[in-house]
């Protein structure tokens, strides 16, 4: 009943390649089809191939993260029934070929954000930091979106314009490739026109309704899910609050449990992102562990540190601001619940999500920032021994508690 060990691999192109895969004793793959377009049907054959791909190298492909959700289907306009209805198949594909579990997430625009890829820490790694003042920089003195001034507070305003003031061109360089990196195809080269393009889209779509183009779209793909027998996991914003003027609908404990409330089924599921929740100190993240962890169909445990305000950067697996061991130790409790109470879905597969660049390890095989193999590596050793500490502990427990009671 051990947690479901995995790593992410971004496919064949990957320089982390299934066989270093394999060697850190994982079990699992978290992939998807990258090079497919957004709002695409994903093949059966294309499937089919991959998951043949990774069985090959004698691991199993556990979770699909992920299936892009098209702007269409946030915004609720143009083609968005043709993209569910494409969304609804590919689903029903991931059945076909056996994979269980589907990670996807609902943020407008930007998959995730962060104003330094290369933070140097005093330890001398280096990882993602969100430092709020950067991006109020970028925000209002590069970006110049209307009415950026609004949406912050008189010190980081200040704090802003200094940066701005003294910020060379190869900072601000810097600072827009780091921000656009979250923009889904920024690869291919985004203007910032063409970004507050994107914005300017969401202009007119409060949270209010960014939350109900969501619960539209989840009653509708939950049936095909039901059907493929694949379980739905959706991940949080991250961070956990507005950016640009953006809506935000996944940012809480309150908005995962009314995700969950949508069609209240075990397939329609969260994936639990440690890090992205507890990016708000306003998230009680061990107490979501203890009161959703009922619907966790995924985990992606890593740390952050919370400097100040909403300034944090990715910290050590288990020595940060939230407390991983409780986490852990709660999701092994529900484990043991899901059990008694007859569940099969006792394995939930976790990934080591993100990892400090040691050594360098992000330049000797040109990783994805956040991503680098000693890094995750790392993580994944010490959940693993929390993990085991804890099981053991509890075995012990219950053995001692068996022995004083006879």
């Amino acid at each position: 009943m051990k947690f479901v060990k995995t790593w992410r691999w971004f496919g064949p192109s990957d320089s982390i390649t299934l066989n270093h895969i394999k060697e850190t004793n994982v079990t699992g793959i978290v992939t998807a089809l990258h090079h497919l377009p957004i709002g695409a049907v994903w093949p059966l054959n294309e499937l089919a191939e991959r998951k043949k791909s990774i069985e090959k190298s004698g691991l199993i492909w556990s979770v699909v993260e992920s299936i892009p959700v098209h702007e269409d289907i946030k915004r609720r306009t143009g083609k968005y029934r043709e993209y569910i209805e494409n969304y609804k198949q590919s689903i029903a594909n991931l059945g076909k070929c056996g994979i269980p579990v589907l990670c996807y997430n609902f943020m407008p625009v930007l998959d995730w954000t962060r104003t330094d890829l290369d933070y140097e820490t005093p330890s001398g790694y280096t990882s993602l930091r969100f430092d709020e003042s950067e991006l109020a920089a970028f925000d209002i003195h590069i970006l110049k979106r209307p009415g950026a001034e609004n949406d912050y507070s008189d010190e980081i305003l200040q704090s802003a314009g200094k940066l701005a003031g003294k910020m060379e061109a190869g900072k601000e360089e810097y600072l827009k490739k780091n921000i656009l990196a979250g923009l889904p195809g920024s690869e291919a080269g985004y203007t910032l026109d063409e970004f507050q393009k994107l914005l300017d889209s969401y202009r007119e779509i409060s949270d209010a309704a960014l939350r109900d183009n969501l619960y539209h779209f989840l009653r509708e793909i939950i049936p095909a899910a039901q059907e493929a027998n694949v379980k739905l996991a959706i991940h949080p914003d991250d961070p956990p609050f507005p950016l640009f003027g953006l809506p935000r609908v996944v940012s809480t404990e309150d908005d995962a449990r009314r995700v969950t409330e949508v069609i209240d089924t075990p397939v329609n599921g969260l994936t639990f992102c440690t890090g992205s929740y507890g990016a708000s100190a306003d998230n009680d993240v061990v107490g979501m562990s203890k009161r959703l962890a009922h619907r966790f169909n995924f985990l992606h445990l890593r740390n952050v540190h919370i400097e100040h305000g909403r300034t944090f950067h990715e910290a050590l697996h288990i020595k940060g601001s939230v407390d991983m061991e409780r986490v852990i130790y709660n999701i092994i409790l529900d484990q043991e619940r899901r059990k008694k109470e007859g569940r099969t879905d006792l394995a939930i597969p976790f990934r080591p999500d993100h990892g400090h660049n040691i050594l360098r390890s992000n330049v000797m095989l040109e990783t994805a920032p956040g991503y680098s193999y000693i890094g995750r590596l790392r993580g994944l050793a010490v959940i693993r021994g929390v993990e085991m500490g804890i099981r053991a502990a509890l075995k012990f427990q219950r053995e001692h508690s068996a022995g004083t009671q006879n």
